[in-house]
């Protein structure tokens, strides 16, 4: 991260037009320090100093960080991206480099609110280079950081749960419970966990926390908070999710009616705690994954005709498993050319996501099964998601 941030920080300070020293009173930032930084010579430094940087330059921070992506690539880098989280994650440390300020509150809390959608837009290696600096950072805060600290390791958590590193995912979220302040945040903890839990196949583990929380946040709908509602929708789809999976199904459907109620109670679709949202549009994507679970794929497609356009455009994780559905329900009705529509559009669109999902993998094979020849992206895809051919 350090060589990548001295090299960029030198290419855009030059275009700029200004000298280091130029820089250094512009930003506050001292110039042994800037120096140090463009030498490669430095270290990995505060996120919160990158921002005073990218402040005086007039660009992201995540321009100083990370490769910024002008247009979706398919490129996949290979190496593992994600050592330098897991060793944060496992071995915390609040050390700082001589010469640099100790990190703030509000610094610290505005380089979160720039690196939470990181994960949004599916662009985990960027994210990835932002989060060891950043747990650094909020472990160096004396006082007032705990529910930030909490709202970081969740958002640690959901990354290396996407990126399947299990382990780590479970250290994050033990330490996002711990430093959670209130009940809300807890319980965005624990919807994380219980998708860590589905996504190892512990269905009743899931289903039983589930259910736990999802009673014990249950608002009175005439006076809840959107917050509250939110929190108590997203643990009653993952109730539902578990139970039906665990073939459950009557549980499944009365789970999936109170998050309905949440959402209704709500009337559109907000962001929530930590980027996530929820509302009518997200329980109506939630339904054409129990249909498809179900098996009842003519559903799953009759639900995607009648649900609004955009959601089958790559977006977040909701809309991406969406699509992955709807292609599935393809797949399985033989309908191979508009399966491999919607796979090609989350390969071009949401490779990073794309890449991370076994589901994907099931369902380019039904479709490498059904086929007589094999199309140059149908291999280019089958390499992206690791599928012997």
């Amino acid at each position: 991260m350090e060589n990548a941030t001295g090299v960029r920080l030198r290419e855009v300070r030059k275009r700029r037009g200004l000298s280091q020293r130029e820089l250094a009173d512009t930003s506050g930032v001292s110039l042994s320090l800037i120096r140090k930084l463009e030498q490669g010579d430095y270290g990995v430094p505060r996120l919160e100093t990158l921002r005073k940087l990218a402040v005086a330059l007039h660009v992201p921070t995540m321009r100083l960080v990370g490769r910024e992506r002008e247009s979706p690539s398919t490129e996949v880098v290979p190496g593992d991206h994600w050592r330098s989280v897991r060793q944060a994650l496992e071995h915390p440390s609040s050390g700082s480099e001589p010469g640099d300020d100790g990190p703030t509150l509000r610094g610290v809390q505005m380089v979160l609110d720039a690196a939470g959608p990181l994960f949004r837009r599916n662009q985990y290696v960027e994210l990835a280079l932002v989060l060891p600096s950043l747990l650094r950072d909020a472990e160096a805060l004396e006082r007032g950081g705990r529910g930030l600290r909490s709202r970081l390791f969740e958002l640690a958590g959901k990354l290396m749960v996407q990126t399947r590193q299990f382990d780590a995912a479970e250290i994050a979220i033990g330490s996002a419970l711990e430093n959670a302040p209130e009940q809300m945040d807890g319980a965005s903890a624990i919807n994380t966990r219980c998708w860590l839990l589905l996504r190892q196949g512990k269905l009743d583990t899931a289903l039983a926390l589930a259910v736990q929380w999802a009673d014990e946040t249950e608002p009175r709908l005439s006076r809840a908070t959107t917050e509250e509602l939110c929190t108590w929708g997203l643990l009653c789809l993952r109730v539902a999710a578990a139970a039906v999976r665990n073939n459950q199904k009557e549980q499944a459907e009365e789970a999936l009616r109170c998050a309905r109620a949440a959402a209704v109670k709500l009337g559109r679709d907000v962001d929530s705690y930590l980027y996530r949202g929820f509302g009518p549009l997200t329980v109506h994507m939630k339904r054409a994954e129990h249909l498809g679970v179900s098996e009842k794929y003519d559903g799953v497609l009759r639900l995607a005709e009648k649900g609004p356009a955009h959601l089958l455009r790559p977006g977040g994780s909701k809309e991406n498993r969406y699509i992955l559905d709807v292609a599935n329900a393809h797949a399985e009705r033989r309908q191979y050319v508009e399966a491999f529509e919607r796979l090609e559009s989350l390969r071009t669109q949401a490779p990073e996501w794309l890449q991370h999902q076994r589901y994907a993998r099931d369902v380019l094979g039904k479709v490498i099964t059904g086929r007589r020849t094999l199309k140059a992206e149908m291999r280019t895809m089958a390499d992206l998601l690791r599928l012997p051919l």
